[in-house]
């Protein structure tokens, strides 16, 4: 969608007193799980997500600050990438920006159970090009105080 489009879009649909927001329904039988964050205000949060298609590869990182700042990151990849070496190249860019900012503490969380495993220990790497991505994930996971 083109950007005036959007635009003309907004300017000719103002809000009014009678808007009411979408109620949208999520039956619980399609949540995977659900897990209490902790409210640490020493640890930042980060969220990380890969996404591959036949427009190419994009990563994303979003973090939260102990203060409740928002700082979002993203990036294309140039060439190809399966899904799981994508998410894992997100979660590395995220780990990275932390790092250059001094960060001590941090929560990671994604949507790939399989990465989240993999890093955690919980589940055995066995495809060859994520064994890698998993060691580089390690590595930097041990300049963090927890994470």
């Amino acid at each position: 969608m083109k950007a005036q489009t959007l635009a003309d879009n907004l300017a000719e649909n103002p809000i009014d007193d009678e808007y009411q927001p979408l109620r949208t329904y999520f039956p619980d039988k399609e949540v995977n799980s659900v897990e209490a964050i902790s409210e640490d205000t020493h640890a930042w949060k980060m969220f990380f997500d890969g996404a591959v298609n036949a427009k190419g590869v994009g990563i994303g990182a979003f973090f939260i600050s102990p203060t409740g700042q928002h700082y979002p990151a993203t990036a294309r990849l140039r060439f190809f990438y399966t899904n799981n070496t994508a998410e894992y190249e997100a979660c590395i860019m995220g780990i990275n920006m932390a790092i250059a900012q001094n960060v001590e503490e941090l929560l990671i969380m994604g949507d790939s159970d399989l990465i989240i495993r993999q890093a955690q220990g919980e589940w055995e790497t066995r495809d060859v090009k994520l064994i890698p991505y998993k060691k580089h994930v390690e590595d930097l996971s041990k300049r963090f105080k927890s994470i």
